[in-house]
């Protein structure tokens, strides 16, 4: 045993002397960069022990699954020390798949939270778990924690499981699970949660007006319990807490309260805190951005994510240079924050890294369908319109809009929505009409002549609290009688924009297996079981859901 001890620590030491350059400041940075290749001045900065990690993003990095595992694994070949680096992505499913189409498109928390199976969250997290590592991604930019309670909240739409913190918090430690199995670092976010916010903190700083009790009964359940799940990191978000902090403009990414009182003392966190991304308009940006930046340090975070701007990058590295030659940045404090993320990165060390055949496995697929078969929710359906039973000579028309990206936490644009495809399993005769992300009157008019000439219709919609035109395009075919199913196919809350719609379905998300899913259940191949996850406001409550378990 004693042996075994002293192995230990004569390994502990070489680690620490292999990471000692950073023990400085510049170990507090997760940088990024574009393109496919690691440029030359990161490969520098890792060889020499002065950096952690990376993050890699959707846009800059994940053109194809095999350049990814390349890239990723000169990248921890590079390490000193033979520690995995930390290499994150937000590889959330549904509205955000950071690493693309050469994965697994899972189809996202919200569809969890509608089909309410821990057991399934948990196999997803494990099944995305395995085909990160197998990219050689060690850290996931999830669960969301955030508590959907505002509409409006066009950043979070299906990120989060849905509006109930309990509910929220036992898929949020059974994703935590699945992942940690798997071997990679679970980061539950947007700590303390921005779900009741109705601002993008992309673009700007909003604030929630709850004291330290409100937090505690809704926004802080599911960070313990993802946290006793055994998440290894947490993310903070870009939000403003004056009835805590005292300040309306200061962002919890930055305070003490926040990052060190509430998180390491109230929830008892002892891993790695990382902020979100410094480039957000919810945090000062130029010089301002710098100072910011110590002050997050200073305040207990122990990384600041960081995007491809190496020019920011730049500005950053040389203020926090500046504040530990002025003193700013205690050593004290870098030395903690160093302790947490050598942890981690042992941690990481123990698991093989699994075999690329794990990433877009057919188990993995067949996984994704079950997901989204159980999450569909028939919300209502007034003129016993479903199942469809369409004979020959019978049309139909399917509309869907143009996927697009509301936020740049999202990666809808690159989703087909190939919905009439998945209808002509079912029935030949489909007219496929496909209209812009807000349509014009004349694809409005377009559409009302399609469906004035059709035996049924299908309408999907994406988000109309943000793209109204398409609640008239449907407004405009219930006007010719055609019998007509909507589906939001995004966030739950379409149907407040058209409530005169008889059947109406929620799918949450738009990935394939989703849009597979709705047209099997449409033609009673399927069952239907979801329930929302969240109010559709001023008609349904949370919980509801017409179940199906065997069509007529």
């Amino acid at each position: 045993a004693l042996g075994f001890l002293a192995a230990g620590l004569v390994l502990e030491l070489l680690e620490l002397q292999f990471m000692r350059p950073l023990l400085a400041p510049l170990g507090h940075l997760l940088p990024a960069f574009e393109g496919t290749e690691p440029p030359s001045w990161l490969l520098r900065r890792i060889a020499a022990g002065e950096a952690h990690g990376v993050t890699v993003f959707l846009r800059a990095n994940a053109a194809d699954a095999e350049g990814l595992a390349v890239l990723t694994e000169q990248l921890h070949n590079t390490a000193p020390g033979r520690l995995p680096l930390l290499i994150g992505a937000d590889q959330e499913g549904g509205q955000l798949v950071g690493l693309g189409h050469d994965t697994t498109r899972f189809p996202g928390a919200m569809a969890l939270g509608a089909a309410d199976d821990p057991k399934l969250t948990e196999a997803t997290g494990r099944a995305m778990g395995r085909e990160l590592r197998a990219l050689g991604i060690t850290v996931d930019y999830a669960p969301v924690c955030d508590v959907a309670v505002e509409p409006g909240n066009v950043s979070l739409g299906t990120r989060a499981f849905g509006s109930d913190p309990a509910m929220i918090g036992r898929h949020a430690a059974a994703l935590t699970r699945g992942l940690r199995e798997s071997g990679v670092a679970a980061t539950p976010k947007h700590f303390p949660g921005f779900g009741a916010v109705d601002a993008d903190p992309h673009y700007e700083l909003a604030s929630i007006d709850l004291d330290l009790d409100g937090l505690e009964a809704r926004e802080l359940i599911p960070f313990r319990a993802a946290i006793e799940a055994g998440a290894s990191m947490v993310m903070s978000g870009h939000v403003a807490l004056p009835a805590v902090t005292g300040d309306r403009a200061l962002p919890a990414t930055v305070s003490r309260q926040v990052m060190h009182e509430i998180l390491r003392n109230r929830l008892g966190f002892n891993g790695v805190s990382i902020t979100d991304a410094m480039d957000m308009k919810a945090v000062a940006q130029g010089i301002g951005g710098v100072i910011d930046s110590i002050v997050a340090v200073r305040a207990g975070v122990d990384l600041l994510l960081m995007t491809p701007d190496r020019t920011a990058q730049k500005r950053l590295e040389e203020g926090l240079r500046q504040a530990a030659v002025r003193g700013l940045v205690p050593a004290s404090r870098v030395r903690a924050s160093q302790r947490r993320l050598l942890r981690l990165r042992r941690w990481l060390k123990h698991f093989a890294w699994p075999e690329r055949a794990y990433v877009l496995s057919q188990a993995h697929r067949d996984l994704a369908r079950r997901s989204a078969r159980a999450a569909l929710t028939l919300v209502r359906d007034d003129a016993g319109l479903l199942p469809l039973r369409p004979v020959e000579g019978d049309r139909i028309v399917v509309i869907t809009p143009q996927p697009r990206e509301l936020t740049p936490a999202d990666s809808s644009a690159d989703e087909p929505l190939g919905l009439a495809d998945a209808v002509r399993r079912h029935h030949q005769d489909v007219t496929d009409l496909r209209v812009p992300a807000e349509p014009a009157e004349a694809d409005i008019r377009a559409a009302r002549e399609a469906a004035a000439g059709a035996t049924a219709v299908i309408v999907a919609t994406l988000a109309t609290n943000v793209q109204p035109s398409q609640a008239r395009l449907v407004e405009a075919v219930l006007e010719t009688g055609t019998p007509t199913v909507t589906v939001a196919m995004r966030t739950p809350y379409d149907l407040a924009d058209y409530p005169r719609s008889a059947t109406h379905l929620c799918s949450y998300s738009i990935v394939p297996a989703s849009v597979g899913a709705v047209a099997d259940a449409l033609f009673g191949g399927s069952p239907i079981g979801g329930r929302l996850p969240v109010d559709i406001p001023g008609l349904y409550p949370r919980g509801h859901g017409l179940e199906v378990s065997q069509w007529p």
